[in-house]
């Protein structure tokens, strides 16, 4: 028996610079012409925890969806990839992990799993974890935004990035343009890199999995404003808010807003600012774009990525795609 291999916990993120983050995004978010907020602030403790009830909901197919493809293509995946190592980024609990890493695993040739989270608490207690049941390990867990720390992934031959749940779809098009590239220029010779991108449907479909009927969606969407309270000092009062889920056809996109049922002033104390909302306004924090199996390969061409494999869902409601430095 090899033996357990301590993870190595790595913290990217200087002391300060998550707090001057959101108080930048706040701070610009909410003197905007129409107020937004980016997604990321979600995943406090509470945030984190109800986003893991989100996956489990009969109206959230994507989890269910994508777990079906790991499962019956996750060999056929180590095979191509031929992975020594295993870089997942916005790793999260890690539980989809073990279906790509037993194959990996099992191969005889993975060396190491590299998550990549900005979530400390999260991320620590995921790697002790696998660290422990997969004996011989290397488990090096960077906390970290993937946005930002690309090139502190540390470097091994034939590593296979991974990015599921579709994430993707929280980008920008600009952003996602941004992201495809910086990775490629991380990549080398040999890489590969795993997406999960979710697909253009129903608009019902897609409004109901963003607007469950038990309200734990709407409990996760007020929950940012818990955040700004505990974290910045504001007033806000959730009850004063309502959860809005809509498609956007011109976008291709989910939208998740918190629209105001009263006029109100809600101060930001650490900011030294007051924000008004009008009845009806609506503050913006989440959007998912949707994607066609055309339309995300292009994406990734153009980043000098090119698609060799991928898998659709039965019903083709996701999609995986496998993709190398072209």
């Amino acid at each position: 028996m090899a033996g357990v291999v301590k993870p190595l916990v790595e913290d990217l993120i200087a002391a300060g610079e998550l707090r001057r983050s959101l108080q930048r995004d706040v701070r610009k978010g909410m003197l905007a012409g129409h107020k937004m907020l980016p997604p990321v602030w979600f995943y406090d403790e509470v945030g984190s925890a109800l986003f893991d009830e989100i996956t489990r909901l009969p109206e959230y197919y994507l989890t269910r969806a994508e777990r079906a493809l790991l499962v019956e293509h996750a060999a056929r995946i180590a095979d191509l990839s031929g992975a020594t190592s295993l870089v997942e980024l916005g790793a999260g609990t890690c539980e989809k992990t073990r279906l790509l890493l037993d194959p990996l695993w099992d191969k005889g040739i993975l060396a190491s799993y590299v998550p990549l989270d900005v979530s400390a608490v999260t991320l620590q207690q995921a790697a002790f974890l696998l660290a422990q049941e997969y004996e011989g390990l290397l488990v090096h867990a960077l906390i970290g935004d993937f946005r930002r720390h690309l090139g502190k992934v540390p470097k091994s031959p034939n590593q296979m990035f991974a990015f599921l749940g579709s994430t993707i779809g929280n980008l920008s098009t600009h952003d996602r343009a941004g992201f495809f590239s910086d990775l490629a220029a991380v990549m080398k010779p040999g890489d590969t890199f795993l997406l999960g991108a979710d697909l253009v449907k129903d608009p019902k479909k897609l409004v109901r999995a963003y607007d469950d009927v038990a309200g734990v969606t709407a409990r996760f969407n007020l929950n940012v404003l818990n955040v700004l309270n505990r974290e910045l000092g504001a007033n806000f009062d959730p009850s004063y808010f309502e959860h809005v889920a809509v498609w956007n056809e011109e976008e291709s996109r989910i939208e998740m807003h918190l629209r105001a049922t009263q006029a109100q002033a809600v101060e930001i104390s650490s900011l030294g600012i007051n924000v008004h909302f009008e009845t009806g306004e609506a503050l913006l924090t989440e959007t998912s774009a949707k994607f066609t199996s055309e339309g995300i390969q292009a994406e990734l061409a153009r980043a000098g990525l090119g698609v060799d494999w991928w898998w659709k869902s039965d019903e083709s409601e996701y999609m995986l795609l496998l993709a190398a430095r072209s």
